[in-house]
């Protein structure tokens, strides 16, 4: 093996080292939203998320929504107040990888999005900093039981469909009725490795008490 050959190993390894070192501290280091773990049942979990609160935008892009969003949990809102991100990000249909919590939305308007980032649990109603941009609002989402299904790696949105089919099927031979249309979850920002992404497709479902 020839000494260009050997450097080009040893920096290749240290590359591939130095990226999953990262991936590592980007998940551990993002806030996750909080839920409850009701029941598992052929390869979907159950949860039981509280209520929680959103800041939302709808653009005509989803670089566009999420520039806005994240100008405004950077301090473009009243107080000028830092909010930390958390994970996951949401996404429902379409194809989009952040840093955040963010909820993505088709608005049925051509390429339009709907997006927002979930707040951390410390922000109620009365709490979370008012945006200063008119493009982006608070919501807030009541609490509700949520179906989810786990995939990794990148998510085009043909898996996404695929992932979306075999969720609602489970859901179908369990007798389990959805609640609207599913929705992607992304935990991790864009330079995680694919092979260390956790992705899921969720859906709301009837509440099971």
């Amino acid at each position: 093996m020839g000494r260009l050959t050997r450097a080009a190993l040893v920096g290749g390894g240290a590359a591939l080292a130095g990226w999953i070192a990262w991936g590592l501290y980007a998940t551990r280091s993002a806030e996750s939203v909080p839920f409850e773990r009701v029941r598992t049942l052929d390869g979907v979990e159950v949860r039981r998320y509280p209520q929680l609160v959103l800041a939302e935008t709808t653009a005509s892009d989803q670089i566009t929504a999420f520039r806005r969003l994240f100008r405004y949990i950077s301090g473009a809102n009243e107080g000028e107040t830092s909010i930390s991100m958390t994970a996951p990000v949401e996404t429902q249909g379409a194809s989009v990888s952040m840093t955040a919590p963010v909820r993505t939305e088709p608005t049925g308007d051509g390429d339009a999005v709907r997006m927002a980032f979930y707040l951390p649990a410390e922000y109620g109603p009365d709490t979370a900093p008012e945006p200063t941009a008119s493009t982006v609002t608070l919501t807030t989402e009541p609490e509700r039981t949520v179906a989810v299904k786990q995939f990794s790696w990148y998510a085009p949105r043909w898996r996404v469909a695929r992932q979306e089919r075999a969720l609602l099927a489970a859901l179908d031979r369990a007798g389990i009725d959805p609640v609207g249309d599913p929705s992607l979850l992304r935990y991790n920002d864009p330079w995680t490795p694919p092979f260390m992404r956790r992705n899921e497709v969720a859906v709301a479902v009837e509440d099971e008490g």
